[in-house]
């Protein structure tokens, strides 16, 4: 059997785009050939490694099983090119992120590895937690940074630095400068972030804890969306304080106590349990490390 690394390319980049089209773009390889090579790679290894429905494209059992494995060897691949090129000097790496880490904390730490690593090719991609572990699930990013638990086997985490969330409201409502109580929350209207981001899943559960069913009024996907609803009068917010700093500076934006609500939590770092430790991951794993 001759399995060529080509082929493993492709395989891995159609696992993660779900089409040939998009994966043959990725590997700059044309839709035709792109499909023969996974069509050669099917017959050497005897087993179809995905269901084609319509324009999707979906791993079989065969294929969940062989993609990690696909990947470590073009991983390592990956290394060996380093190593030999820059003398482990540089690496690249796909970093994602969820909102909140991407604006407020992951630039410091780009800037610290840049600085370690001059020659290196460092990408960054946000989305919400939920999205960060889809994309770790399908290889499509190395290492994730997420602002809430996983629960899924095929996802390791480990902790990197505490947040804490904090409810605002505008200057002008009126539960600025007043106690505020339980019976207060559940009357008023809530500005929250989508399902799916970690902001959203820890603010469920801390109101949950405290047998608060919130009124929601809007939801939406960007801190700042947000922030100007709420400046704006629309209902009360719950967000990162890293997301309200400066707004609470400026005035246009006032805290309020909830002491009765859990708001603080645990961010994580979280990578494929079977992803193999690239020099890169390595590097963003020691760094963080050290900054903890």
């Amino acid at each position: 059997m001759k399995i060529s690394l080509r082929q493993l390319e492709v395989f891995a980049a159609v696992a993660s785009h779900a089409q040939v089209t998009r994966a043959a773009q990725a590997v700059a390889m044309s839709q035709a050939a792109a499909s023969m090579a996974l069509a050669d790679l099917e017959g050497q290894l005897g087993t179809p490694l995905f269901n084609r429905q319509g324009r999707q494209w979906q791993l079989t059992d065969s294929g969940r099983e062989i993609l990690p494995l696909a990947r470590e060897v073009l991983d390592r691949v990956g290394d060996i090119e380093a190593v030999a090129q820059t003398r482990g000097a540089a690496f690249d790496i796909h970093l994602g992120a969820s909102v909140t880490i991407g604006n407020h904390l992951l630039p410091e730490l780009i800037v610290d590895l840049n600085r370690r690593y001059p020659a290196s090719h460092i990408q960054v991609s946000r989305h919400n937690t939920e999205q960060v572990v889809a994309r770790l699930l399908t290889f499509q990013i190395d290492l994730g940074f997420i602002e809430g638990p996983v629960n899924d086997p095929h996802i390791a985490c480990f902790p990197w630095r505490r947040d804490e969330l904090q409810v605002f409201a505008a200057p002008d409502h009126p539960l600025v400068d007043r106690q505020v109580s339980v019976e207060d929350l559940r009357s008023v209207g809530w500005v929250c972030r989508e399902s799916g981001s970690g902001t959203r899943e820890h603010f469920d559960r801390a109101m949950a804890e405290s047998s608060i069913a919130p009124r929601i009024v809007l939801e939406l996907e960007q801190p700042e969306a947000v922030r100007q609803c709420v400046r704006l009068g629309l209902g009360l917010g719950c967000l990162s304080l890293l997301e309200l700093r400066d707004a609470f500076q400026a005035g246009w934006l006032v805290p309020l106590a909830t002491p009765f609500l859990n708001l603080s939590r645990q961010l994580r770092i979280a990578l494929h349990a079977q992803k193999h430790r690239t020099r890169g991951i390595q590097a963003v794993l020691d760094l963080c490390q050290s900054e903890t």
